[in-house]
């Protein structure tokens, strides 16, 4: 029993209200941590949208002149409209599910970086 340590109701006291201080000031430095972290996202994101409006005068795809020349109806190469057959055959990708191949590749012992 010598080489348990006693505590005293006044060192309880004492070692609890440090813990209890700590705890709560932990928690206001973390609020305002988290808080100045939102703040500082915040501006950087409103910061990269008003870059982006000042430099880039054509910010949506349809409204770039090129796009709207191949998407004409009288004289462009996609002149169906952009949900039309060439467009779609053209522009639109197909999924090909290949891990039964990556899973026979490495089952033959291929070491794959993905």
């Amino acid at each position: 029993m010598s080489s348990l340590v006693t505590m005293t109701r006044r060192g309880f006291i004492k070692t609890a209200g440090i813990a209890a201080g700590y705890s709560v000031l932990s928690i206001n430095l973390t609020r305002r941590a988290f808080a100045s972290a939102l703040n500082f996202v915040g501006l950087r994101q409103q910061s990269v949208y008003k870059t982006d409006a000042e430099v880039y005068k054509i910010r949506k795809s349809q409204d770039n002149p090129m796009v709207q020349k191949i998407y004409n109806h009288e004289t462009g190469f996609l002149h169906e409209g952009p949900c039309g057959h060439m467009s779609h055959h053209l522009l639109h990708t197909h999924y090909e599910d290949r891990s039964a191949r990556v899973n026979a590749l490495k089952a033959k012992g291929y070491k794959l970086a993905l």
